[in-house]
C-alpha cells in the first residue's frame, strides 16, 4: 500500500506536471494567436446617432475600408438617443474584446458629462481612445434673406438688431448651440436660441424661419453650393479645405474662437493594447485614401496615435465644460 501511494505521487509529479505545463503553454499560445489574428469575426461599430448624419457618414466610410483591409465585416449599428448617450453607454457596457467599437464625437465624449447631471458613466475613463478620424469645423450660415454678405456685415447686422435674430441648433448643449452662444457672448449681443432635434433646424433655416446657424460643414455643404444658404465663416482656427475662400471667425476679429466638431474611434476600457494598435495602424493607413472624399464632403482627416487622441479629448472636455457652465445649458 505504501509502495502504491509513493508510486502514485511519483507519477503525478514526474508526468502530470510537465503535461500541465504543456497545456498551459498551449492555452497561452492560443490567446496570443487570437490577439495577433484580430479580427477573427465581425466587428460591431456603434454610431450613437441616426443614419445619414456626419458621424454616420464618416463611420461608414472608414468601416468599409477596414472591412476590405482586415477581411472581416465592420458593421454599423445606429443606437441614437439621449444626445448620443444611449449608443455610448452601450459600448461602455460591452465586452472589452475589440468586437464592439464606438465612433464618438465631441458631444457624447467631451460635452455631455457637464450637460447631463446624472450620467452613469465617464466616457473619458470608461472608454479607450483608438484614433481620431476627422475634424469637422462648424460653419456660420445665414438665410439669403439676411442682408449680410460677409462676416463683418453680419456682426454689424446683429448689433443693429439686438434680440431680433433667431438661431437654430441641433439641440441644447450641442456644438451647434454652443458655437452660436459663444459668438453672441463674444460680441455682447443677445440672440434667441431655438433648439431642434436633428435636421429640423436646417429645414427651418432653409425656409427662412431662422436667420442663422452654426452647422457642421457636411450637413450644409450642398445647400451652400446650391446658393440656398450663405457661408460667412468657419469655427476652426485654420480655414477649411472643404470651403476655400470662407474665412475663420478668429481671423475676422474674434481671436481664439474655436468651436468645431470632431470624430474618432473608441473601445471599451480594458480592450487589449494589441487590438488598439491594430485598429490605429489600419485607420491611419486608410485616411490618405479617403482624404479627397472627406474634404469634398466637409471633413478634414486627422489620424495620429491613440495617446495623442486621448490627450486631445481631455483638453476638449476642459474647454467645453467651461462653455457649458457659462451658457447655463442643462439637458432636457
Amino acid at each position: 500500500m505504501r509502495y502504491f501511494f509513493a508510486a502514485s505521487l511519483f507519477f503525478r509529479f514526474t508526468f502530470l506536471r510537465p503535461v500541465a505545463a504543456v497545456l498551459t503553454a498551449l492555452l497561452l499560445g492560443t490567446g496570443a494567436a487570437s490577439a495577433q489574428d484580430y479580427p477573427a469575426k465581425p466587428v460591431r461599430v456603434v454610431v450613437a446617432f441616426t443614419a445619414g448624419g456626419t458621424t454616420d457618414i464618416l463611420a461608414r466610410s472608414v468601416s468599409q475600408q477596414l472591412t476590405e483591409r482586415l477581411k472581416q465585416p465592420f458593421i454599423i449599428d445606429n443606437r441614437a438617443g439621449g444626445g448620443g448617450n444611449i449608443g455610448t453607454e452601450n459600448v461602455v457596457r460591452s465586452a472589452a474584446d475589440g468586437y464592439t467599437l464606438l465612433v464618438g464625437s465631441v458631444g457624447p465624449i467631451a460635452i455631455n458629462q457637464t450637460l447631463f447631471k446624472n450620467l452613469s458613466y465617464d466616457p473619458l475613463k470608461d472608454l479607450v481612445p483608438v484614433v481620431q478620424i476627422a475634424d469637422v469645423p462648424n460653419v456660420l450660415v445665414v438665410h439669403p434673406s439676411v442682408p449680410a454678405k460677409t462676416f463683418e456685415e453680419f456682426l454689424a447686422y446683429v448689433k443693429a438688431n439686438p434680440g431680433k435674430l433667431n438661431y437654430g441648433s441641433t439641440g441644447v448643449g450641442t456644438s451647434s448651440h454652443l458655437s452660436s452662444f459663444m459668438l453672441s457672448q463674444r460680441i455682447g449681443v443677445e440672440t434667441l436660441h431655438v433648439p431642434y432635434k436633428g435636421a429640423n433646424a436646417l429645414n427651418d433655416l432653409l425656409a427662412g424661419r431662422l436667420q442663422f446657424m452654426f452647422a457642421t460643414i457636411p450637413s450644409v455643404i450642398q445647400q451652400i453650393k446650391a446658393g440656398k444658404l450663405r457661408a460667412l465663416a468657419v469655427s476652426s482656427l485654420k480655414p477649411s479645405r472643404s470651403l476655400p475662400g470662407v474665412p475663420t471667425v478668429a481671423e475676422k476679429g474674434l481671436p481664439g474662437f474655436e468651436a468645431g466638431s470632431w470624430f474618432g474611434f473608441f473601445a471599451p476600457k480594458g480592450t487589449p493594447a494589441s487590438v488598439i494598435a491594430t485598429l490605429n495602424k489600419n485607420v491611419n493607413d486608410i485616411l490618405p485614401q479617403l482624404e479627397a472624399q472627406m474634404i469634398r464632403e466637409g471633413a478634414d482627416p486627422v489620424g495620429g496615435s491613440a495617446a495623442q487622441y486621448g490627450q486631445f479629448t481631455q483638453k476638449e472636455f476642459v474647454k467645453w465644460k467651461a462653455i457649458v457652465e457659462s451658457s447655463g445649458a442643462v439637458a432636457e
